[in-house]
């Protein structure tokens, strides 16, 4: 492990510094600042010549800070001369630009596949992409990770819940929560919605399953301005549902998600640490799972290579 170097940015450095704790490693010690013309500098204080680095950012708000930061900081390993350099990225930015669905707009969920690659990594090791294609972006190899295992030990271990159904928010997570409920032994609805612009407004067209008299958990892979969720537990609780739970991988949270969370009948709402939860988002109906040994077991078998699949095995 001593050619195992750890490094973070400035977007979640708690949960770098739990990931370097479980791997028995110092962090990394590097400078990373804004100017104040806005320029960001990156200088990496450790030797890292021929060594395994890995460099934990999530590309969450504020996004275009946390990414270029991520950017330079790959710059600068290339530059050091490190052996091999794995972007750690738990939330992937961007991953909702991952096709043109309108005429004359970008795919940025690819752009930000080049900007890694160009900029040094080797490897991209990330949890829950917003959609499987964006694996094939990228000409280097790429380790998704999931959390559904983690949000169904926590639900299971709860074991107060009688008359259980799981509500994919789309037919786009479907498949994922299919998975969750063959876990839970509990049957799946789907809610079919569509979008509504560019706006963050969606329209919620039909629930395919039954659900009345049932507690309805909802899986999601982000919860972000809360809108759509506030939808999905409306046209559940006009179909019968008795009570409404949800989880996500991702917690955005942006705009008004929180008072939307805090105001809504939803009971709990169980999230991971991909992105920083912290100050006026940690309310008591929000739980928080940790994501760091997940994480920090991947990038030991990545290190020593073994297999990542045999972790969910």
């Amino acid at each position: 492990m001593d050619e195992l170097k750890v490094f973070t940015g400035n977007a979640h450095p708690i949960l770098a510094t739990a990931v370097a704790e479980y791997l028995g490693i110092p962090l990394g010690k590097a400078e990373v600042l804004q100017f104040s013309n806005e320029n960001t500098f990156v200088r990496i204080l450790d030797n890292v010549r021929e060594r395994d680095v890995f460099v934990i950012q999530p590309i969450c708000s504020p996004v275009n800070n946390s990414l270029v930061e991520l950017l330079i900081m790959l710059d600068a390993l290339k530059r050091a001369s490190a052996k091999r350099i794995t972007a750690v990225v738990p939330y992937y930015g961007y991953g909702r630009t991952d096709k043109k669905d309108q005429p004359r707009v970008p795919i940025t969920a690819r752009l930000v596949a080049d900007l890694l690659t160009v900029a040094g990594a080797n490897r991209l090791l990330t949890v829950d992409l917003h959609a499987p294609q964006i694996q094939g972006f990228f000409n280097i190899p790429v380790d998704e990770l999931t959390a559904l295992y983690l949000l169904t030990d926590y639900i299971k271990n709860r074991g107060d819940f009688n008359h259980l159904v799981v509500v994919a928010t789309d037919i786009g997570i479907s498949k994922r929560a299919r998975d969750m409920a063959a876990r839970l032994n509990a049957p799946l609805a789907i809610i079919e919605k569509r979008r509504m612009g560019n706006a963050d407004k969606t329209e919620t067209l039909n629930i395919i399953g039954e659900v009345e008299g049932m507690v309805a958990l909802t899986v999601d892979d982000e919860i972000d301005t809360a809108g759509s969720l506030m939808n999905v537990v409306s046209e559940l609780q006009k179909r019968g549902a008795k009570d409404v739970y949800s989880c996500c991988s991702h917690p955005v949270f942006s705009g008004p998600a929180i008072q939307r969370i805090a105001a809504s009948p939803v009971k709990e709402v169980v999230v991971t640490d991909t992105i920083p939860v912290t100050g006026s988002k940690r309310i008591d109906k929000i739980t928080v799972l940790p994501i760091a040994p997940m994480l920090g077991e991947a990038i030991h078998r990545i290190h020593t290579g073994l297999s990542i699949g045999a972790m969910f095995e």
